[in-house]
């Protein structure tokens, strides 16, 4: 059989991105409108600027002879291959994407999507979170998903509540000190 007719695979056929959890089934995407942005702004520079670069090598290199030693057509086709992978993704979470703006909560004290959290455990350690989209938390800036555990122990609760959260370590009791939301209007990250 040719060559030509085969499927070129290195066993990375997986759309999901590395790292990122798939989402619930059933669930919603709910992302912020900064984070829908920023995903909607990769997708378009991949799609736009880098992808039509490496075609452009791709093809170049292609004429220049033997592909079969031929390092930028090697490299040009495999990272071809992963900006389609990515721009799979993206285009399926763009999809499903729920846009929920967490400054309609803006002086709320009711923990929904969106919201900065202060808390403390039993030993009386302080912590903040902002509460965001699985695309979009980092967990490096003190976000995070809304679909990880310490969120959803968190949510629908109001500053001054006690909420448990089950910890490897054994139930905790987590005290709500205090809820914010970004005011209507102001840009954040």
């Amino acid at each position: 059989m040719s060559k030509a007719f085969t499927k070129e695979s290195d066993g990375d056929d997986d759309d999901d991105a590395p790292g990122l959890p798939p989402l619930p089934a059933g669930t919603r995407n709910y992302i912020t409108p900064q984070g829908y942005a920023r995903l909607r702004s990769e997708f378009m520079e991949l799609l736009d600027v880098e992808r039509p670069k490496i075609v452009e090598i791709v093809s170049w290199a292609a004429k220049n002879g033997d592909r079969s030693e031929n390092g930028d057509y090697l490299y040009g086709k495999k990272r071809l291959r992963e900006i389609d992978r990515r721009l799979r993704f993206l285009t399926k979470r763009l999809d499903i994407a729920e846009v929920a703006d967490p400054a309609v909560h803006h002086g709320s004290d009711q923990i929904f999507f969106g919201a900065t959290v202060t808390y403390a455990n039993s030993k009386g350690e302080e912590r903040t979170i902002t509460i965001m989209g699985i695309d979009e938390a980092d967990s490096l800036q003190g976000e995070v998903s809304w679909v990880s555990p310490i969120a959803r122990a968190l949510l629908k609760a109001r500053e001054g509540d006690e909420v448990q959260l089950m910890t490897p370590g054994g139930l905790e009791q987590l005290e709500v000190i205090e809820v914010r939301y970004p005011a209507p209007g102001a840009q954040s990250r």
